[in-house]
């Protein structure tokens, strides 16, 4: 049976804009963060001193503050460490080749560490303690609903050896990889404080404004987050096209980045490092920093101008990029999401490159921009992601493939069968294994929107993803705004879809019991045993070649989709309640006229048993 996934790209092509946002009552905290940093890259120490001008827009008073000091993690006996040694599966890039934690073997200079070296509110010092990696801060005064307050922190660091994400001396010899280094402020929202411990999982920020200034040895050269302020001064490629570089006297360099309305900032370095840059047409500068190494410099040659088609994929099915610059920087430990950046690891096939970019770009917004709680709802974030990049892969890269997303149902199939699935809703840091917690943010999460596209009709599904972005963006939306999202744009009621995919581990399971001649036309019956209901799409193929469909909706949606297929008449049957098990349907032909009667034939429906979907007319 061939698969009709071809409407998701025609109803990407077909498209057109959105409705104006909806008025919501969301409020967001605001942080104005100024720092100066000093780098020794020889001992990897590094000392900064941060303003931070915090702006309580809730409507609560706060007495007391958070902040991660996420490099306190690389440390023996941390949490990160004690999770790494007890999980069954642990990641192998944390691992030695005996599956031992790398952490716990880490010596004194070679661990990462953040720590306050002192801390004044509005000038008056305030009383804090660490506790692992988070710091926790007793007000010197009430911050009032409205209110503004200024904090001033002096801080030192240690970046650890590369283990995960952040780190020195990678695999790949990247330097500096300096992602969640500085003393960040947990966010407050509707539900409170998100105080989290790292454990090696996602991340959340509060929005703001950063002007960073970066001390650094002057052979080295800097991509990150944010708008280089000084490029004359500081060269590497950032200078404008033509012109001469101010030559700077001394042994260092003072980098100078703005990133405005951001919740994150990233910045990598290395003395090797190649720049090069692309402008896409009416869209952003791209920067692209890779090692100077020959085995892959034509991979990065031949990547920049696959981003840019990207950039405009994005743009175009998602809702405009808001920056003027993004980075694609070799670095990590794989592949990683950063404000108005990534990091990635460089020495890859060229299409495992681009695809690692395609889902670290589409990261900007599915996370950078949309800011989901990650550790919340993190199949927000990696399964939107995981949606969108596949698409963009299957069309940019010309993969040409009938279902782009057939891996991802096969992977949650897999959790499936092997009864260690835990519902989305668990904490990203609470599964019991990586591999639960992989499938379930990546896999189950993207087939959310697939799903969700059979449930509603493909050009519905993108245009709920345009109005959900167009709505939310810079907002931090939960599971209900896309779900509420998509129901104005269809006019159905989905709590049942919302409720049944991500807070249970129901299945669906549809099967045809039986296809029998009743006086001369032939009867249809099915049964739902699986928990999970859903509206059916039933694809009847006659003996002389002709088609036709019939569609029984799920009563508790209250609406019907248009019809998927206009080229084939359909035939809207009556709503199938979802208490009833058992359903049945005449077809207006005699049963020796029809070949097969087949279940959802686009295959988008995650039907764990595909085996009784299909009937075929066995007789001669």
């Amino acid at each position: 049976m061939k698969y009709f996934f071809k409407s998701i790209a025609v109803a990407i092509v077909l498209m057109g804009q959105v409705a104006v946002a909806q008025n919501t009552s969301y409020w967001q905290q605001h942080v104005d963060y100024t720092m100066e940093v000093d780098m020794d890259v020889e001992s990897f120490q590094y000392t900064g001193t941060q303003k931070l001008v915090y702006t309580n827009n809730s409507p609560d008073e706060l007495t007391r503050v958070y902040y991660h000091l996420f490099f306190n993690a690389f440390q023996p006996g941390s949490e990160m460490d004690m999770r790494l040694q007890s999980i069954p599966d642990p990641d192998g890039r944390m691992t030695d080749e005996q599956k031992n934690s790398r952490i716990a073997g880490l010596k004194e200079n070679e661990i990462g560490y953040l720590h306050a070296s002192s801390l004044t509110q509005d000038g008056a010092k305030v009383n804090f303690v660490e506790e692992g990696t988070i710091l926790v801060v007793e007000l010197a005064k009430p911050i009032p609903s409205g209110g503004k307050t200024t904090f001033e922190m002096e801080f030192k660091g240690q970046v650890p050896v590369q283990v995960r994400r952040s780190g020195r001396n990678s695999a790949e010899g990247i330097a500096l990889s300096m992602s969640q280094w500085y003393p960040k402020l947990a966010e407050y929202d509707f539900e409170g404080w998100h105080a989290d411990p790292y454990i090696a999982r996602e991340f959340q920020g509060v929005w703001g404004d950063f002007d960073v200034k970066l001390t650094i040895d002057k052979k080295y050269v800097v991509g990150g987050s944010g708008y280089l302020q000084n490029p004359q001064e500081i060269g590497h490629g950032y200078e404008a096209s033509g012109t001469k570089v101010k030559k700077q006297k001394g042994k260092t360099l003072t980098w100078h980045f703005k990133a405005p309305m951001v919740h994150d900032f990233m910045w990598a370095a290395d003395p090797e490092y190649l720049h090069d840059t692309l402008q896409v047409e009416n869209g952003p500068m791209l920067h692209f920093l890779y090692k100077d190494n020959k085995e892959i410099i034509e991979n990065w040659k031949k990547l920049q101008p696959k981003t840019a088609e990207f950039m405009k994929f994005f743009s175009k099915n998602i809702g405009e990029y808001p920056y003027k610059q993004y980075s694609v920087i070799q670095g990590g430990d794989g592949g990683m999401e950063y404000a108005m950046a990534t990091l990635i690891t460089g020495e890859r096939k060229f299409e495992s490159l681009a695809g690692v970019t395609a889902h670290e770009l589409a990261h900007s917004w599915f996370q950078h921009i949309l800011a989901t709680n990650e550790s919340k709802h993190e199949w927000m974030d990696e399964g939107f992601t995981t949606f969108i990049s596949t698409l963009a892969m299957n069309e940019v890269m010309q993969e040409n493939k009938e279902n782009p997303l057939e891996g991802t149902y096969k992977g949650y199939f897999n959790l499936v069968n092997s009864g260690k699935e835990q519902p989305q809703t668990t904490h990203a840091d609470r599964y019991d294994l990586n591999f639960a917690y992989g499938i379930a943010a990546y896999s189950k999460g993207s087939i959310f929107l697939s799903q969700l596209g059979y449930i509603i009709g493909q050009d519905k599904l993108m245009e709920t993803i345009r109005k959900y972005y167009e709505d939310f963006k810079f907002k931090h939306p939960i599971p209900n705004d896309i779900k509420r999202t998509a129901e104005k744009v269809s006019g159905m009621e989905l709590d049942w879809y919302l409720t049944d995919w991500t807070q249970t581990t129901n299945t669906i399971d549809y099967g045809i019991t039986d296809v029998k001649d009743n006086a001369g036309k032939t009867e249809v019956s099915m049964v739902r045993t699986g928990a999970m209901p859903m509206p059916l799409d039933i694809l009847v193929i006659y003996e002389d070649g002709t088609k036709e469909t019939f569609y029984a909706p799920l009563r508790m949606m209250r609406g019907e989709k248009e019809n998927p297929y206009p080229q084939i008449n359909r035939t809207v049957l009556g709503d199938w309640p979802w208490a009833q098990s058992n359903y049945n349907f005449t077809i207006n032909k005699p049963v020796d006229s029809i070949k097969a009667v087949v279940i959802d034939p686009s295959q988008l429906m995650a039907d764990i048993n595909q085996e009784d979907n299909v009937w075929q007319n066995t007789e001669e």
